[in-house]
């Protein structure tokens, strides 16, 4: 590993989701390392996320929540086959304008390949990526700004863990995305497995709060219903970050 990726030792302090400017989110770099092809991870959480949303009723949902969508299109595609709206909630200037860029344009061609993937998966979803992403909705905000229990159904996708150093930050993320479903209401998630704080390409340091499945446990048991957790093995193929291998989740609301 070279100086320029080695993950960057914790401070005493640690650093919370405002301390970072996620304004200045390098899109470009993260896309190129991440997005550009489909990985061997990025298979993983599409097959887990497939299933997920095969339980849902076809276009049975009204509304649904993707918490810190990012530039990552691919959560979103899935939600279509199943929810009538989805609303993309992202701090990030830099990550809204490249969202509203694909909304408005057209997605960038390395997206059909995930795309396709996704529609083998789940016939159910429109027969185009553009008609896909006519569902979703590009919203200015973060997980502080959700009201409780507004949405159907929730998404969050490499978010909670990589914002904050700070572990009791990362649960209170958790919790307000439990809470953005009704009860009952339904979750998917996708988390990277003990991952310190990163770079991106050669940027800056983005802060970091390294989860095991213990850790998820102990911040979702209490707060949900259906808990299951499964994983995925480090992904190679991708730069190093750090990390151990990826934790899938799927959850419910209590009803009561």
């Amino acid at each position: 590993m070279s100086e320029a990726r080695r993950p960057a030792l914790r401070p005493a302090t640690p650093r919370r989701n405002r301390d970072a400017d996620w304004d200045a989110w390098p899109v470009d770099a993260y896309l190129a390392e991440n997005y550009r092809r489909l990985h061997p991870c990025d298979i993983g959480v599409i097959h887990h996320h497939s299933t997920f949303y095969r339980g849902f009723a076809p276009r049975g949902t009204a509304r649904s929540l993707e918490l810190g969508a990012g530039p990552n299109l691919y959560p979103l595609m899935l939600a279509a086959g199943a929810v009538r709206r989805v609303d993309a909630l992202e701090p990030s200037a830099a990550c809204r304008a490249y969202l509203r860029e694909q909304l408005t344009h057209g997605p960038d061609a390395s997206w059909v390949t995930f795309y396709d993937l996704c529609r083998t998966l789940n016939p159910t979803l429109p027969a185009t990526l553009p008609e896909a992403l006519a569902r979703v909705r590009v919203v200015a905000g973060d997980a502080g700004d959700l009201a409780d229990g507004v949405y159907d159904s929730a998404s969050m996708n490499f978010v909670a863990e990589s914002v904050t150093e700070d572990f009791a930050e990362f649960t209170v993320l958790c919790e307000a995305f439990v809470r953005a479903v009704r009860p009952g209401g339904r979750l998917v998630a996708a988390f990277m497995e003990c991952m310190p704080s990163y770079r991106v390409g050669d940027g800056p340091v983005w802060p970091a709060c390294p989860v095991d499945e213990t850790a998820l446990r102990t911040v979702f048991a209490p707060r949900t219903t259906a808990l299951r957790i499964a994983r995925l093995a480090k992904d190679r193929t991708l730069p190093e970050y750090g990390d151990t291998g990826v934790l899938l989740l799927t959850a419910e609301r209590p009803a009561s």
